[in-house]
C-alpha cells in the first residue's frame, strides 16, 4: 500500500487505474520512457492520479507515483489549476 498524506492507496486500486482509468496528460520526451498521468475511480468514488511510465518495445509499464489529487491544484481531478 502506498501511504500519502491524503490516504492510503492499494495496489489494487492502482492496477484498476492503470487498466481502466483515463489518461489525462501525456509526457512523450520523459526518459528512459515516455509516462503518462491517469485518473481513476476507487470503488468508493475517491479519485486517484497514477504516474506511469512506459515501453511498448519491451511491454514494460513502470509506477512513478500514485496519489489522490488535491483539490486546491486540480479542477475536476483533470486539469491543473
Amino acid at each position: 500500500m502506498l501511504g500519502e498524506e491524503r490516504g492510503t492507496i492499494t495496489e489494487t486500486e492502482v492496477f484498476r487505474t492503470i487498466q481502466g482509468g483515463e489518461v489525462i496528460e501525456n509526457y512523450p520526451d520523459d526518459e528512459p520512457y515516455p509516462s503518462m498521468l491517469i485518473l481513476g475511480k476507487t470503488e468508493k468514488g475517491r479519485s486517484v492520479h497514477v504516474v506511469c511510465a512506459y515501453s511498448e518495445a519491451d511491454h514494460l509499464a513502470i509506477v512513478i507515483t500514485a496519489y489522490e489529487p488535491d483539490p486546491s491544484r486540480w479542477i475536476n481531478d483533470r486539469r491543473r489549476q
